[in-house]
């Protein structure tokens, strides 16, 4: 058989799904139908074909006929009688008279000695080919027209002068007109009045003066006043002398046509000046929560397809690409968007506040939305960009942020968080996490009766860092665990040197992790005799995933003696509630109502009601930040207990071994 034969048959057998059965565990064959079919579906039993024909759209059949509690030739001509056009085929040792006589009478369209003999296998599909010519042709056309003419292209035909003659389904379905109520109108019916003259200037000069086809987007009105965009195509039809004789419009609704992720990328990567406007429908992720699944999808549909109403008119994308999320991508040429002499700022602050104007309705319930926006220009980076542009403008509640060079920075800030991750690294591997203790003091003695564990790190060239250099990006690097362990075995060490009592720090991170709570169970019980004098600081966190995890442990601890110690109380997210579920022996003031607590009497106030309320629940205070004599004199005169800071001391090493 020649190359182009084949070709042609390859080209056949690439759009077939074959249902393949046998039972024979050296068959090579396999690979070969692989090669050259679509899609292979490969059973060794009767159970699961009809499943699977049910299930698949299965063009051939090829089966051995030694298949276990199995008549094939019955099942050739069941299988037939459900779909007579599948090619059968059997492929077999058996080439016994009798098993032949069966084949040609169930009606196979071949039959393959084993092992494969190519050709023959060919020539048995090319036999089919030509027996079904037309039917395959009449195939592939549908596949062309289908792929040309899908259900969202809105079609319609005009006369030379313009007056519509023809308009498809779909057209009157986005339009709201019966085919009666358009057919004898000009398009001029569901234009929008707000597109630019412009526009139909050079419309009507590319298909009538110059008989070439026109493309672009345009704005239209619906019969119930609602406004749409079309991709549109008018193409001039001539007759044998070349003279126009109709115009035929074909369209595209843009709003439903929603790229993804992937087409934005391979768009940017084409050569050219772009312009990238991310879009990001503000906290959707607690629409996600707060929503079941399907009316969140709606919400993004519908918001989705409206979106290009929002655009100013100065200028209109052709495309929306969802990425996903509740975010959406613009793109264009830069230049094509520059030639409108259109301020982008300007622009887009019009689009954020249309958004805001707007009510989106699914139903019949009404949702306020509002979005962030960021967007860059240019040949690279430009995804990037805009997303680092975008992450920034939600972390600092902007609302259109200018976003070129943001991966840049962003890689700048990368390599920054690599040098403290291997910094920690280093000072974990060399015994370089320690513990610095600051004296807590009793207001009415003046002596210290407590120490707070506080961490340091000692870098390569000897330098002291505080926490709040390498504590947060320890957390992303997984190192977090690593110093909260090394923390806990320093200050449960140096118990044996005081005789006071040690407040260590704990997050819900901390506490919530299995492992560290092994660790916890396994120092108190270490130094049993020592637990009396340990305090637990629960550090304030939004981010509580499990409360029935941190009250357990509680529990747990104030029964072996443990006192626990809420921090930062009177900060944004302490609250009186939390402190009866948590049952503390301690709080600690917010800091920040310490340091201002001489001049700011709404401080002054609140620390007062903290100390009321904390007397009437025998709860012990200690004031942080206590920088001076005036701040401590005002704390005793409230009847604060215990006061921590510079004014008595800063955090020292205790010299561990």
């Amino acid at each position: 058989m020649d190359i182009q034969a084949k070709d042609r048959i390859f080209r056949f057998s690439k759009t077939l799904t074959l249902l393949y059965l046998s039972t024979d565990k050296n068959d090579n064959s396999i690979n070969y139908f692989k090669a050259i079919f679509k899609e292979i579906i490969y059973l060794d039993n009767e159970v699961d074909i009809f499943k699977k024909f049910n299930e698949n759209e299965i063009s051939i059949l090829i089966t051995d006929t030694e298949i276990p509690n199995l008549d094939v030739f019955t099942l050739i001509s069941t299988i037939r009688q459900i779909n007579p056009k599948i090619i059968s085929i059997i492929y077999s040792h058996n080439d016994e008279k009798e098993t032949f006589i069966k084949a040609i009478s169930c009606g196979v369209n071949g039959y393959l000695s084993k092992p494969l003999d190519e050709n023959q296998f060919l020539a048995i599909l090319n036999k089919f080919i030509e027996t079904e010519k037309t039917k395959v042709d009449t195939f592939f056309l549908k596949k062309q027209y289908d792929a040309i003419v899908d259900e969202n292209t809105i079609v319609s035909k005009t006369d030379k002068h313009g007056i519509i003659t023809f308009a498809n389904e779909n057209f009157c379905k986005s339009s709201e007109y019966s085919s009666e109520e358009l057919i004898g109108k000009s398009h001029n019916i569901v234009r929008h009045p707000e597109n630019p003259k412009e526009l139909f200037k050079d419309l009507w000069q590319t298909i009538k003066v110059k008989k070439e086809p026109w493309t672009g987007v345009l704005k239209n009105l619906s019969k119930s006043g609602k406004p749409y965009f079309i991709k549109t195509t008018i193409k001039p039809v001539f007759d044998l002398n070349g003279e126009i004789v109709e115009y035929i419009s074909v369209r595209s609704n843009v709003n439903t046509v929603m790229s993804d992720k992937k087409q934005l990328i391979e768009k940017i990567n084409e050569n050219g000046l772009h312009l990238l406007i991310l879009i990001q429908i503000e906290d959707f992720d607690i629409l996600d929560k707060f929503y079941n699944m399907l009316i969140v999808d709606k919400i993004e549909k519908i918001f989705g397809f409206n979106l290009l109403t929002y655009l100013p008119n100065s200028y209109i994308f052709d495309t929306i690409y969802y990425l996903g999320n509740g975010q959406f991508a613009l793109l264009t040429e830069f230049f094509d968007f520059l030639a409108t002499h259109t301020n982008i700022n300007d622009y887009l602050s019009s689009f954020v506040k249309n958004v805001k104007e707007s009510r989106l309705i699914v139903d019949e319930i009404e949702y306020d939305l509002n979005v962030i926006v960021s967007y860059s220009f240019g040949r690279e980076h430009l995804y990037e960009d805009s997303k680092c542009g975008l992450d920034e403008a939600i972390k600092k509640s902007e609302i259109v942020k200018y976003s070129n060079d943001f991966s840049i920075k962003e890689q700048i800030e990368a390599k920054k968080n690599m040098e403290i991750i291997k910094m920690v690294k280093i000072a974990l591997e060399n015994y370089n996490v320690i513990s610095y203790f600051q004296p807590i003091i009793n207001n009415k003695t003046k002596q210290i009766e407590k120490y707070e564990s506080l961490v340091r790190i000692v870098d390569e060239n000897g330098n002291i860092l505080s926490p709040h250099s390498f504590l947060e990006i320890s957390k992303k690097g997984n190192y977090y665990n690593k110093i909260t362990h090394r923390v806990l075995e320093n200050s449960f060490k140096i118990l044996k040197q005081i005789s006071t009592k040690i407040s260590i720090n704990l997050s819900s991170l901390d506490i919530e992790k299995e492992e560290t709570r092994t660790k916890l169970y396994q120092l108190l019980d270490e130094y049993e005799s020592d637990r009396n004098r340990v305090i637990f600081e629960l550090l304030e966190d939004e981010n509580v995933k499990d409360f029935k995890i941190i009250k357990n442990f509680i529990r747990k601890v104030k029964s072996m003696g443990v006192m626990i110690a809420i921090d930062d109380f009177g900060s944004g997210y302490s609250n009186f509630e939390r402190l009866l579920e948590f049952n503390p022996d301690i709080l600690k003031i917010d800091g920040k109502l310490i340091k201002n607590i001489v001049n700011d009497i709404y401080s002054r106030n609140i620390v007062e009601t903290i100390v009321t309320f904390t007397k009437k629940q025998n709860i012990i205070t200690i004031a942080e930040f206590v920088e001076n004599e005036e701040i401590f004199n005002i704390l005793d005169e409230l009847g604060v207990d215990y006061s921590q800071g510079y004014y008595f001391g800063k955090p020292k090493n205790m010299n561990l071994i």
